[in-house]
Formats: structure tokens, C-alpha cells, sequence
């Protein structure tokens, strides 16, 4: 079976929906960390549901083992091949892109990343081990 690809303002269209959740991917990262110790400190039960909290641990291991083992995001690849069917070079400068590609994207070596993205997951390790998700229903 032979998929065709999206026309060209299709492939735009869905190059920043892919950008877009990109962006949210990483929020869900940071932010749920911040939601995870403000809300112990808190006393918000939600932030220690077992859903949320392997939800949040998935999420930045991934990043962790992308980093680790130089692999690309494959949302990255996504929307660079939706970009060209688009004709637009990768990482052009519509609107959307303009502001969360400032936001998401950095010019520096490798290293750098894996050693930030590894910092950052073992400050969730850390959190974790600190306030410990909950089966069922979560405390006060």
C-alpha cells in the first residue's frame, strides 16, 4: 500500500501541530515537575497518581535514551520531512515556528544535551524516590 503524502499546505498544517506537541511533550517534562514537588508541598494528592507520575518518568526517559544514545526525536524527523513536502526549508520562520522553535531548539554540542536531559532525569528519579507515586486513591 502506497500512501501519498499531504499536499504542500496540508504538510505545513501538520508540521506545526507536530511542533506544537513537541512543545507540549516538553512542558509536560518540566512542568510536571514543578506540579510533582509543589504539589507534595501542597498537599495536592493529584501529583502523586500513578497514571501521571509513569506518564511523567516515560516521558523524560525517553528523552534520557534519545540523548544517550544519539538518536534523533522522531518528532524532530517528523516535521523536517513535513516541512520540505510543504517546500518550506526545516525550521522555517512562520509564526508558530518563529516562537517554539526559539523556545525548543539550541545550538550546542551533543554532550551538553545528554548531560542536561541526564541531570534532569535523575532530578525526577530523585523526586520520585522523595514523594513516591500512589496506587489508588491518592492522600489528602
Amino acid at each position: 500500500m502506497n500512501a501519498t503524502p499531504p499536499s504542500p499546505p496540508l504538510a505545513a498544517l501538520l508540521a506545526d501541530a507536530v511542533l506544537l506537541a513537541h512543545l507540549g511533550i516538553v512542558l509536560f517534562n518540566i512542568g510536571g515537575l514543578l506540579l510533582i514537588v509543589a504539589g507534595n508541598r501542597l498537599a495536592w494528592g493529584w501529583v502523586n497518581r500513578w497514571w501521571f507520575r509513569a506518564a511523567h518518568l516515560a516521558a523524560i526517559s525517553v528523552v534520557v535514551a534519545q540523548a544517550w544514545l544519539d538518536i534523533t526525536c522522531p518528532l524532530t524527523t517528523l516535521e523536517s520531512w513535513l516541512r520540505t513536502l510543504s517546500g518550506t526549508a526545516p525550521y522555517g520562520e512562520g509564526f508558530i515556528q518563529h516562537w517554539v522553535q526559539r523556545i525548543l531548539f539550541y545550538q550546542a554540542p551533543a554532550w551538553v544535551f545528554a548531560l542536561a536531559y541526564t541531570l534532569f532525569g535523575l532530578l525526577v528519579a530523585a523526586v520520585w524516590w522523595r514523594y513516591p507515586p500512589q496506587r489508588g486513591k491518592p492522600g489528602p
